[in-house]
């Protein structure tokens, strides 16, 4: 029976390469020594002509460490690349593609250290690093961090205090829009077939505001159009309707928000409702926004409107649902992105 070595460990595979030689130099047949140990019979013969070398003899069928691939990057190297993709931008490095791609990665590493790496190789490396490849956030590049920063330490703090001494209440305020023929979301389907969702071919339209405050209380209304000034004055006007309680209501600087008319509205109050403006292109800060993304997700993108049915109808009884629910409105409230209104 033929024996394959590559199967046996090196130190056995060495002892039997001592022990052939040393029997044939006894007087044993080649051909017998090596069938006795199952292998190919010129194996033999490629033993002794190591063994039989001047100056080398027999210690050349020592057995030789294999260490295997060598090390491409240094540990010191491997930490860098982390540091260089962790959190940051290609182009901050003099690259053209704001995405880490593998050949992305390639071209900075020959770059930086002049070593050349296959895709499959960074692959490897990117796996080693615990880094693996997702679906970006997106931001405006017109963020400012530091006026994000200074609002979550100092700007909401003030808020939430000036209000809690007047008796107040702070609300956050949003609006959103809603079409009957949108789908949000994925399904399941067979593999290079696109499944087929059916909606309705008349085009449905609806827009909404609604304001949301940590204690679980919820408003909300429905218009037509887009917000004009003078509309989200109706709209606040309804908003204070009966109510006994200063408002504190945070807002984003849509221009709708900010014209004179809605600036006289508020100066009407004398107090009883004060606007406070969100920092720019930082929608993340408000949890009326989570609002908006749990309506979309589980309303009328999860359930089509039928034939016969109205968009505007489904919307706000969805809304009405959540008015009813001052627990799930506090869970919006628990997102790591809005977890400074709670921490002052």
């Amino acid at each position: 029976m033929k024996r394959d070595g590559r199967k046996l460990d090196h130190q056995t595979l060495e002892t039997i390469r001592f022990m052939a030689v040393e029997r044939v130099r006894e007087g044993e047949s080649p051909s017998a020594v090596i069938a006795s140990y199952g292998f190919s019979r010129t194996t033999i013969y490629k033993w002794l002509g190591v063994a039989s070398k001047p100056g080398v003899g027999v210690r050349g069928l020592a057995s030789r460490s294999t260490p295997g691939r060598p090390r491409r990057l240094t540990p010191r190297q491997e930490q860098q690349v982390f540091r260089w993709i962790n959190g940051n931008d290609p182009r901050q490095y003099g690259l053209d593609f704001g995405l880490w791609t593998r050949k992305v990665v390639a071209d900075l590493i020959q770059r930086k250290f002049d070593i050349r790496f296959g895709l499959t190789a960074v692959g490897e490396l990117l796996a080693k690093l615990n880094l693996t490849p997702q679906k970006p956030l997106q931001r405006a590049y017109q963020r400012d961090p530091e006026a994000i920063e200074k609002w979550r330490r100092e700007t909401y703090p003030g808020i939430a205090r000036e209000a809690d001494v007047q008796g107040g209440e702070v609300f956050f305020w949003d609006e959103s829009g809603f079409r009957a023929d949108a789908v949000h979301g994925r399904t399941w389907g067979l593999k290079g077939q696109t499944p087929v969702v059916e909606r309705p071919g008349q085009r449905q339209s609806v827009s909404a505001a609604s304001a949301v405050n940590a204690k679980g209380a919820f408003w909300y209304c429905t218009y037509e159009g887009g917000l004009t000034g003078e509309l989200f004055i109706e709209l606040l006007r309804k908003m204070m309707r009966h109510r006994s309680k200063p408002i504190h209501l945070v807002i984003d600087s849509l221009p709708a928000h900010k014209t004179t008319a809605v600036k006289r509205y508020v100066e009407s109050t004398k107090g009883r409702l004060t606007l406070h403006f969100l920092p720019g292109y930082a929608p993340e800060l408000n949890p009326d926004e989570l609002v908006w993304s749990h309506v979309k997700r589980t309303g009328v993108s999860r359930t089509p409107l039928r034939k016969g049915e109205s968009l505007l109808e489904k919307i706000e009884a969805q809304l009405d649902e959540i008015k009813k629910a001052p627990k799930l409105v506090r869970s919006f409230f628990r997102a790591p992105s809005v977890a400074y209104i709670s921490d002052w």
